[in-house]
C-alpha cells in the first residue's frame, strides 16, 4: 500500500475563553501513521461531535485529561481497518474507535469494538446505538428509575440523548414533557417522538408554561442543560424526585460564577426537604460493563420502530470546528455527526 497519503488533523490551537472560536482550532497535514505490533491503522468515516468535548478544551480539573495544545481533538469515530497487525482484525473490518478529528488513526486492537460489517447506517453507532443512546438508557433507568404514571421532564429533548430518554420513558408508561429550543424542535419532539408536551425554553413565559405542563409536578428530571431551565424545574420537583445529571451545556463556556444571588442554599434546601436524589455519572466509567445489555435492548427497540432517531450529518472534516461551535449554541437538530469520507471496504 502507498505510504504517501496525507493525514488531515484538526488540533487544539489555543484554549477558548468563553465560547470556542474558529481560531481555537488548527488543521494540519501529517504523514499517514503506521501501526505497530498489535495495532491497526484506521480510516475514519464518521466522527461524533458531542458537548462534553468543550470541557476537554479547558485545562481545569475534570474526570478526563484535557486535550493538549497542538494535540488532535479526541472523539469517537466509526472507521474501517486500513491495515492490521493484529490477528483479530482484517482490512475492511468496520469498528467503533476513539479515532479523533482526523482522517487516519492508529489504535490498539483491544481499544476497538467490532461493528457489523454490513451495517446499513454505521453512523448510528455514534448515536442511538452508541454513547448518547447508552447515556440516555442508563441515566434514566438506573438513576431516574421511572415508574408508570409518573411525569418525566427531559431537557434538550430533541438532542441525541434527550430524544432517546423521552422515548424510553414513554415505553415505561410515563407522561413525558420535553424542553427544547424553538417551535420546530418542539413540534418534532411531540409529533415525531411522541412526547406528551414540549416547552420552548426561549418562550417569554417559559417557567409558567412549564408549570402548566407539569400540573402534577415532576418526578424525574433528566438534566442536560442547567441554567435558566433548571431554575424553572426546581420549584416543580415532587418529593423523592430523581435527577440524572448528564450535562450542563448552559455552563460549558462559563469562565466564572454567574452573576446574581447565590442560589446554592435554595438548591440544597430543596434537595433535603423534598428528599430528592440528584446524581451525576460518566457513562463508560460507571456503566461500561453493561454496554452489551443496552445494545441488545436498544437494538431491538430500533428494529421494531419503537425508538426513533434523527441525525444531523455534516460533510467534511474541515467543517467540524464550525459544526461544533454551532452545536454549543443549539444549532444542530439531532445527533451531530461529521462524515469525513465516503465509506468503502478497502483502502
Amino acid at each position: 500500500m502507498s505510504t504517501s497519503a496525507v493525514n488531515r488533523q484538526v488540533t487544539l490551537a489555543s484554549r477558548p475563553v468563553g465560547a470556542p472560536l474558529a481560531a481555537n482550532f488548527k488543521t494540519v497535514e501529517t504523514p499517514m501513521p503506521r501501526p505497530g505490533e498489535g495495532q491497526v491503522l484506521l480510516r475514519n468515516i464518521y466522527l461524533s461531535l458531542d458537548p462534553y468535548m468543550r470541557g476537554r478544551m479547558s485545562d481545569g480539573p475534570s474526570y478526563a485529561a484535557p486535550v493538549g495544545i497542538g494535540e488532535v481533538m479526541g472523539a469517537g469515530t466509526v472507521a474501517r481497518v486500513q491495515e492490521s497487525n493484529h490477528p483479530d482484525y482484517a482490512t475492511g473490518d468496520l469498528v467503533l474507535a476513539q479515532g479523533g478529528w482526523q482522517d487516519y488513526a492508529v489504535a490498539d486492537a483491544k481499544a476497538l469494538n467490532r461493528l457489523d460489517p454490513d451495517m446499513q447506517q454505521p453512523s448510528l453507532a455514534l448515536g442511538v446505538l452508541g454513547m448518547p443512546g447508552f447515556t440516555a438508557y442508563m441515566g434514566l433507568l438506573d438513576i431516574g428509575q421511572p415508574k408508570a404514571g409518573e411525569t418525566v421532564v427531559v431537557a434538550a429533548a430533541s438532542g441525541a440523548v434527550g430524544s432517546v430518554v423521552g422515548q424510553i420513558a414513554k415505553l415505561k408508561g410515563c407522561r413525558i414533557v420535553g424542553i427544547a429550543g424553538g417551535p420546530k424542535k418542539c413540534r418534532y419532539v411531540i409529533d415525531e417522538l411522541g412526547f406528551d408536551d414540549c416547552i420552548d425554553h426561549r418562550a417569554a413565559d417559559f417557567p409558567g408554561l412549564l408549570k402548566a405542563a407539569c400540573s402534577d409536578g415532576i418526578d424525574v428530571y433528566y438534566e442536560n442543560v442547567g441554567g435558566a431551565v433548571f431554575d424553572a424545574v426546581l420549584p416543580l420537583l415532587n418529593a423523592k424526585a430523581r435527577i440524572p445529571l448528564c450535562g450542563l451545556i448552559a455552563h460549558y463556556n462559563d469562565t466564572e460564577l454567574p452573576p446574581g444571588p447565590d442560589r446554592l442554599g435554595l438548591l440544597t434546601r430543596t434537595l433535603l426537604t423534598k428528599r430528592i436524589k440528584m446524581q451525576g455519572f460518566i457513562i463508560f466509567d460507571d456503566y461500561g460493563d453493561r454496554y452489551g445489555e443496552f445494545l441488545a435492548e436498544m437494538g431491538g427497540w430500533v428494529r421494531q420502530g419503537k425508538i426513533k432517531y434523527r441525525e444531523d450529518i455534516v460533510d467534511g472534516l474541515e467543517n467540524a470546528p464550525t459544526a461544533f461551535i454551532g452545536m454549543l449554541e443549539g444549532g444542530n437538530f439531532g445527533k451531530l455527526v461529521v462524515r469525513i469520507a465516503p465509506d468503502r471496504t478497502s483502502g
